[in-house]
């Protein structure tokens, strides 16, 4: 066995090229294995096993930079890295980040859980080094996805510019590249990367200009003749265009090629594009079968790639999607449009259904913002389906083409709080915060499934703007669902229980822990109203204003950012009607980054559990008595 042995790098360099495959086909056994008991990122870590390793081979981390964009494909750079031994924490509180992470190790130079930044990345450190007078590679690796990504052609257009000596690597495992690549072109890419053919080229250009009277045409001609090869038959002549010597494609399982290439591409002075093609989920059959499932996937069974995950109710994301299609049969203007995500937004049925209605615009959730807005403005009813962190990357768009044209875009906002082994990159803690204050919005968050599907019959029925609905990653809670959808009043808030001396106010998710607190403090002869705060934004205005005249201590409960979002909102109100007596507490998210683990731990990490409702109730209730008595004595 090779795989025990490597603990750094540099010890691959001892390797002979056969031993390499042998390697590879160790790490993916290591990675079927260890994967079926703690889930991750499957079939895309499958895919670079050979890629990785010939990285490792080649060049010298982390002195040599190396950039994996988003970094959900860098499991086998922490197993060549030293972190095989912690392979079995992998995602889980305190243990192995389930993407690149910088605190981890000295060969992780970027982190990221967003796609598309390793090229600006990697343009930043070329030019770092360059500043600094050193010598050391940029290489970055970014998929066929990724590249779908605006930021990752704003970074390709300055790199080519600048001309700076980098490597961008293109992990294509999609695309379906035409035979008549062949011979001619791997010939084609070894001759325009071999550095004398590179000089000789310059020279015969300048002794041709030299030549008088017809030497100025006949080297026009020359480069002419030169550029029509290319265009014939070079694939990549974009990134040339762009600035770059594109190589490739190559076999992005095939070791030796692999070396082979980097080794062109390191004669080359100015940025290269190297064009890989991998397959995903490589060397395991259900993972090759079913990338969408392998992408992300549970603990699951080694033999046939089923999941372990038991049996429960159907998550929010499922009761979204089939409410959608009901929505959808009612009115023929509603369109789903999402970046890249129809998997995991729940709209593969939708598409299946209505498939001129759904619209899957890539990895660019810019522009899917910007278009669901002129979609809206032509009489339709855009559905922008998106996950909550992934929406923050089209913040600019949401103010100023959504809101401030008054557009009425629905936004339906997937993995709302915490999203578990995904960690601080994937929170969906923040985006109340960053809209509730753009003018025009109306934001819910329902307690249940069956709300989330009254809160879906709300925004298709409202005409007045944008209006947004946020749902947790997690099963439903089990309830019946209504056959028969009814719109909310907007603004409306709902008691669950009543209770005049305290009251807590939460959202989502949190509605269900602050019922649990209540019925165990009711127990104890403490009577605790639960409100339902239904709506982020507007708020209810009147419910307010009744609990801050009853002199009710009231806590605000959500499963976000602390900062910024209900609670701010719930003090907001109370300093604009001059309320400065009422009595309120914040729970939510503090001013942290919470990272990996299950989303009960980080639940535990915060603050928002059942056991910290009632503490917090209990010491409200002890510091009133307290200022009784005081008042009493005096």
């Amino acid at each position: 066995m090779l795989l025990p042995q490597i603990n750094d790098p540099q010890q691959l360099k001892a390797l002979s090229v056969e031993e390499l495959a042998t390697l590879a086909e160790e790490i993916r056994r290591f990675l079927i294995e260890k994967l079926t008991a703690t889930g991750g990122h499957l079939g895309s870590n499958l895919g670079v096993v050979e890629l990785t390793i010939a990285l490792h081979y080649c060049y010298d981390s982390p002195r040599d930079k190396m950039i994996y964009d988003v970094g959900h494909q860098a499991y086998v750079h922490k197993i060549l890295t030293g972190r095989q031994d912690r392979f079995d924490t992998l995602r889980k509180k305190d243990g192995l980040c389930g993407f690149v992470k910088r605190a981890e190790s000295e060969h992780d130079v970027w982190e990221a859980g967003h796609s598309s930044t390793s090229l600006s990345a990697a343009m930043g450190m070329a030019m770092a080094r360059d500043l600094k007078g050193e010598d050391n590679k940029v290489i970055a690796v970014i998929g066929d996805g990724a590249l779908t990504g605006g930021m990752a052609f704003e970074a390709l257009n300055h790199i080519g510019h600048e001309r700076r000596k980098l490597m961008v690597i293109l992990n294509d495992n999609e695309m379906s590249i035409a035979p008549n690549v062949g011979a001619m072109h791997n010939y084609l890419s070894k001759i325009r990367s071999d550095r004398h053919y590179l000089r000789a080229k310059d020279e015969v250009e300048g002794l041709l200009k030299k030549i008088p009277a017809i030497g100025g045409r006949l080297a026009k001609t020359a480069q002419n003749v030169k550029d029509s090869l290319k265009y014939m038959m070079v694939p990549g002549v974009l990134f040339e265009e762009l600035g770059f010597t594109y190589l490739g494609p190559v076999d992005g399982h095939d070791v030796e090629k692999l070396i082979d290439t980097f080794h062109q591409a390191d004669n080359v002075s100015g940025p290269v594009f190297v064009h890989v093609l991998t397959t995903k989920g490589k060397g395991y059959k259900p993972a090759e079968t079913d990338f969408y499932k392998s992408h992300a996937i549970s603990p699951y069974k080694i033999e046939s790639g089923q999941s372990l995950k038991a049996v429960g109710n159907p998550m929010y994301t499922e009761v979204f999607g089939e409410t959608l299609i009901e929505l959808g049969r009612e009115d023929k203007r509603l369109i789903a449009v999402t970046p890249a995500m129809p998997g995991g937004s729940g709209l593969f049925p939708f598409a299946k259904e209505f498939p001129d209605r759904m619209i899957d615009v890539g990895i660019a959730e810019q522009h899917a913002a910007t278009l669901c807005a002129a979609l809206a403005m032509e009489g339709m009813k855009p559905v922008y389906a998106v996950y909550s962190t992934f929406m923050q990357r089209a913040y600019d768009q949401i103010v100023h083409d959504i809101c401030r044209h008054n557009a009425n875009v629905m936004f339906a906002i997937d993995r709302a709080g915490f999203v578990g082994a995904d960690g601080e990159t994937h929170q969906g803690v923040y985006d109340i915060a960053f809209m509730r204050h753009i003018p025009n919005m109306v934001m819910m968050m329902p307690k249940d499934e069956n709300e989330l599907r009254h809160m879906m019959k709300t925004a298709l029925e409202y005409n007045d703007g944008p209006i947004a609905y946020r749902y947790p990653r997690i099963d439903g809670t089990g309830v019946a669902l209504d056959a028969e959808l009814k719109p909310l009043p907007i603004g409306s808030w709902e008691r669950l229980r009543p209770g005049d001396d305290y009251a807590v106010l939460a959202c989502g998710p949190m509605v269900q822990v602050a019922e649990e607190a209540a019925e165990l403090l009711k127990r104890e002869g403490i009577q605790v109203g639960v409100v339902n705060a239904r709506f982020l934004k507007p708020l209810d205005g009147s419910m307010l204003l009744d609990l801050a005249h009853a002199g009710t201590g009231m806590i605000v409960l959500e499963e976000a950012c602390e900062a910024g979002s209900l609670g701010s909102a719930v003090l907001e109100y109370y300093a604009e009607h001059e309320i400065y007596d009422a009595r309120v507490h914040l729970m939510g998210v503090p001013d942290i980054f919470v990272e990996h683990g299950s989303i009960k731990e980080q639940r535990q990490q915060t603050g928002l559990t059942v056991e910290a409702v009632i503490s917090r109730v209990k010491a409200m209730k002890a510091s009133s008595a307290f200022a009784y008595k005081t008042t009493s004595t005096s």
